[in-house]
């Protein structure tokens, strides 16, 4: 048992405890499970309704942790509902967008009242029944209005909760974790520090001003009802990344893990070292089960994505509702509120609401079409397709030679034939070409750009042959071969340390290339020549000659409308060559090597000039990569008779 699980069980009393018999609880024991397992299955589903917890149980039949005596934690926070929780949903979505994800975006809007704290599962019950007799006390206290004031720092921006109204909260707060401590015995410690609504967390610098302008547009004032609520996380998890599954993934070997689309997983990054490229180790949310899975069939999910908020069918006060007025507008007994979909709803508001909201899509519209206008160029970073070395291993070109070295397919995923080059076909070896799947795949995504109608006006290639391949097939797909040349640029070769040779290949020379029907410019001059590549460079020369290589591609490429310059590289490149232009720091080497593992053949970035700033802003890319599953070597012999 790893040590880290060897502590958890030790937060564990092994005291007996009384257990309750719920209404809930019955129905489940009457099936036959064992209490401790019933009880763990209505915590982890929120204690909504049997069957929740019944198909987690099923879900959960071959979860080898579900015989552990660990509780979950537990964290009280306050919750805006109404116009005010839609205001700050948008402001999320946009600062996204805009500045791209930070820590806010893992968990929704809320005020802490009281940080995690652990409950044994069959005295969760308590802890509702304490959320109540706090609420009952505060109820005709608690403020009519929160009065909210901005605060920005380089770190931080959000709203702070007004000393008169925080006083109550904190109140409040202590009140639940000393009802805590005595019904469920819980060590529950109240958040008495400032309370805050984030709104960003843990940014880069230079984004504060364009969160601040967003941020000025949310009015604290919106009319708001304030929720206090129970959520619950597994403690064993904390720590660790979140995955959201976009296909489902059936298993082919006993150790990996059946994933269904839309599934989270429990990914530890300490545990991701000696795991084979492109997959990951992970537990299933879902299932409880932990495995390997491809990494390509994940994207990143939310901290509180695997979180859980508790409510009981026909119980309100597990979330407490606090009733409070908005200081914008007041309430008579001619306006009576009634509630739509839970909301608190003013007739005679309907009409100016609704010019409101059409004003705002006005406002949305002209921002968004003075946003497009403003595009200038745009700049697709993207990986070389599958090379054959990916497929068949280093020692590719020994299985497709004869005796006296000629090349021939030894497999259909190998090319057609080898571009011929002067000096010995060995060569090839370290500078490996496309599979034909890397070839399809690059055609396939120069067809997809074409569909969303992308004007490419400029195309930079690695001088490695996989990359100049790539850039071909991409323009073929696009229609654009023999319409725009390939640029060889040596500067953009990947980082020299990661050759397996500890030299620089013998990349094909520009008369090769052309000779073998490629389009290259030969009018064009790198900017780095080939006999500037250094073997084994450090970090920060590779970092230092990517910097210097974009900002003069983008200084020898003029504005042409919405032009894409199209730069095709390494699984490197994709960070080496945006961060500079967007101005993000870069990572350090161990951080930037376990990057560039997670990114697949024809990955890309997308960045577009903002020309009013005179900045660069990284966005989503035209289309989305392309994901597929491994198609093993087959031998019927083998596989058919002699099995």
């Amino acid at each position: 048992m790893a040590v880290a699980e060897t502590q958890l069980y030790a937060k564990v009393s092994n005291k007996n405890r009384s257990r309750s018999t719920s209404a809930l609880l019955e129905p489940l024991l009457a099936k036959g499970f064992p209490a401790h397992i019933a009880q763990k299955a209505l915590v982890a589903t929120g204690q909504k309704t049997i069957e929740d917890a019944a198909k987690w149980l099923h879900s959960h039949c071959n979860d080898p942790s579900l015989d552990d005596p660990i509780p979950q934690e537990y964290a009280l926070y306050l919750c805006p509902t109404g116009r005010l929780h839609s205001r700050l949903q948008e402001f999320w979505k946009e600062s996204k967008r805009q500045c791209g994800k930070n820590r806010a975006h893992e968990v929704f809007p809320h005020v802490t009242l009281c940080d995690f704290f652990t409950c044994e599962d069959q005295k969760v019950e308590l802890l509702y029944d304490t959320l109540k007799r706090a609420g009952d006390r505060f109820s005709q206290c608690f403020p009519p209005s929160i009065s909210l004031t901005l605060h920005a720092s380089p770190s931080f921006l959000g709203f702070f909760i007004d000393d008169i109204h925080a006083n109550v909260l904190k109140e409040f707060a202590l009140a639940f974790s000393s009802e805590a401590s005595a019904l469920a015995d819980c060590h529950v410690k109240p958040c008495l520090k400032q309370f805050h609504l984030t709104l960003a967390h843990k940014f880069y610098p230079h984004h504060q001003k364009t969160l601040e302008q967003l941020a000025k547009c949310i009015n604290p004032r919106e009319p708001c009802q304030w929720v206090a609520a129970l959520y619950s996380r597994d403690m064993r998890f904390v720590h660790y990344q979140r995955l959201r599954a976009l296909f489902q993934y059936k298993p082919q070997n006993i150790d990996e893990l059946m994933i269904n689309a839309g599934d989270l997983i429990y990914v530890d990054p300490t545990h991701q070292c000696d795991v084979g490229e492109g997959w990951v180790i992970g537990t299933s949310h879902r299932t409880g089960c932990r495995g390997f899975l491809p990494e390509n069939y994940t994207e990143k999910a939310h901290e509180s994505d695997t979180w859980v908020k508790h409510r009981r069918v026909g119980v309100s006060w597990v979330e407490y509702v606090f009733e409070t007025a908005s200081r914008s507008s007041t309430r008579t007994e001619k306006e009576p509120n009634v509630k739509l979909n839970g909301e608190a709803h003013n007739p005679s508001m309907s009409s100016s609401v609704t010019n409101v909201l059409s004003l705002q899509v006005i406002v949305f519209s002209i921002s968004y079409l003075c946003h497009v206008l403003l595009q200038m160029r745009g700049v697709l970073v993207m990986r070389h397709g599958e090379r054959v070395d990916q497929v068949f291993g280093k020692s590719w070109l020994q299985q497709c030679l004869t005796a006296d070295g000629k090349y021939y397919r030894a497999d259909l995923n190998f090319p057609s034939s080898l571009p011929k080059r002067k000096d010995r076909m060995k060569q090839f070896e370290n500078d490996p070409p496309l599979s034909c799947c890397g070839i399809f795949q690059s055609r396939l995504i120069g067809e997809a750009l074409l569909a969303q109608e992308v004007t490419v006006s400029y195309v930079y290639s690695s001088p490695a042959l996989r990359c100049v391949q790539t850039a071909q097939h991409v323009l073929q797909g696009l229609k654009l071969n023999q319409k725009v040349k390939i640029r060889v640029e040596p500067g953009m070769f990947e980082w020299t340390k990661w050759e397996a040779s500890k030299v620089i290949p013998n990349f094909m020379t520009v008369a090769e290339l052309v000779e073998a029907s490629y389009d290259i410019d030969t009018s064009y001059r790198g900017n780095f020549p080939l006999s500037s590549l250094v073997p084994s460079e450090s970090y920060e020369d590779y970092v230092s000659r990517s910097s210097v290589v974009i900002k003069q591609i983008i200084t020898a490429c003029p504005r042409k409308g919405k032009g894409v310059i199209l730069l095709v590289g390494h699984g490197s490149s994709l960070a080496s060559l945006t961060q500079p232009l967007t101005g993000l720091p870069s990572r350090d080497s161990g951080g930037f090597a376990q990057m560039v593992r997670k990114i697949p053949s024809l990955g890309m970035c997308f960045c577009e000039e903002l020309k009013e700033e005179n900045k660069w802003q990284m966005v989503n890319p035209p289309v989305r990569t392309l994901t597929h599953g491994a198609n093993a070597a087959f031998n019927w012999r083998n596989t058919i008779v002699e099995d």
